[in-house]
């Protein structure tokens, strides 16, 4: 039985791992940009500056418009490393439960740190944390506690770079704050083609992925006196398609960009039966306590939850706790 659990306000890296033979690495299942970049990130600076440890970062492969990050094929994505027991097990960008095929790492090591910003975490799953809830990305936070600056390098950098960009639309959400900015400045500066990495990993879509959003968009459904918009991709579609789910990334925040509408909802079916919901919002809905009363969680503009049932029990079941959330008329100003 563990009985060590602290929160660290700040944290200096290398004094978590220093003593650490081997060193274990992962994030969340579904592996968006700010997990990708923050585990690549992480993984190439403890590479660089643990030299006598061995480190393994370990996702589900990522999309490939993250194949521009530096030995991001080393991945293990297979779950079965090298390593069975870690002296150290760092999880990224989630709470243990989200690990997917990692969490079983996790759980074995013999230190466990968690370093996070979603509020459905805020506690942290680990025996360190550094869970700083108001951060643009856990890839700032995870800037934040590589201290010796020095040591860093374009590749580095760059991955933490995609992995901010990401998590704040390009500087675009609110959880976007004068340190983000500062960190992102000094992330440039280490030299890479800044420019290029946005075009190409946040706003460059394929033909495909066009497809599947020209479709989601066409059979979306305007409702409650068009504060909401819900939309639906089924198995079938994403077959017709020869779509994945990583095609489907930044549907929901489309959707939201819609005029008028707060509140946005878009689930892909997983199994029968079985969804996989995002919620975006404008501000008036905290989207964050629509999903953790369901299950899930994630920002206060930005949530995702796995849910059963047809597609119409379960917009109906998210309508009523939207609408709750819409009769307080809550003004959110942070993500």
């Amino acid at each position: 039985m563990r009985d060590r659990k602290e929160s660290r306000i700040g944290m200096n890296i290398l004094d978590e791992v220093k003593e650490a033979g081997t060193i274990g690495i992962s994030g969340h299942v579904r592996p968006d940009g700010d997990c990708v970049g923050s585990v690549m990130g992480l993984y190439l600076y403890l590479k660089k500056a643990c030299p006598g440890a061995r480190v393994q970062a370990m996702l589900e492969k990522p999309a490939d418009i993250f194949s521009c990050i530096s030995q991001v094929e080393e991945l293990c994505t297979d779950f079965v490393p090298a390593v069975e027991k870690f002296d150290v097990f760092i999880a990224l960008d989630a709470e243990k439960s989200r690990l997917g095929e990692a969490e079983r790492f996790f759980d074995a090591a013999g230190k466990r740190i968690n370093i996070d910003h979603h509020i459905s975490n805020a506690r942290g799953s680990g025996d360190v944390n550094y869970i700083v809830t108001d951060a643009s990305s856990t890839s700032e936070l995870v800037y934040d506690v590589i201290e010796d600056k020095e040591a860093l390098d374009a590749d580095i950098a760059k991955a933490l770079y995609i992995g901010i960009i990401h998590d704040t639309g390009v500087f675009q959400y609110s959880n976007t704050s004068p340190k983000t900015l500062r960190a992102a400045a000094e992330l440039i500066g280490y030299g890479f083609d800044f420019s290029s990495i946005i075009d190409e990993t946040f706003y460059e879509k394929t033909y495909i992925q066009n497809q599947i959003l020209g479709r989601a968009l066409l059979e979306s459904i305007l409702f409650m006196d068009g504060k909401c918009l819900v939309s639906m991709v089924d198995k079938k579609t994403l077959a017709f398609y020869n779509a994945s789910p990583q095609d489907l990334e930044g549907i929901a925040s489309h959707l939201r960009s819609t005029k008028g509408v707060e509140c946005a909802i878009f689930m892909y079916q997983t199994d029968n039966m079985e969804y996989k919901v995002s919620l975006r919002s404008g501000g008036a809905v905290n989207v964050a306590e629509v999903a953790s009363f369901f299950g899930g969680g994630g920002h206060v503009k930005a949530a995702g939850v796995t849910m059963q049932g047809t597609f119409y029990d379960i917009v109906n079941n998210l309508s009523a706790q939207i609408d709750k959330q819409l009769k307080k008329g809550q003004i959110c100003t942070t993500e």
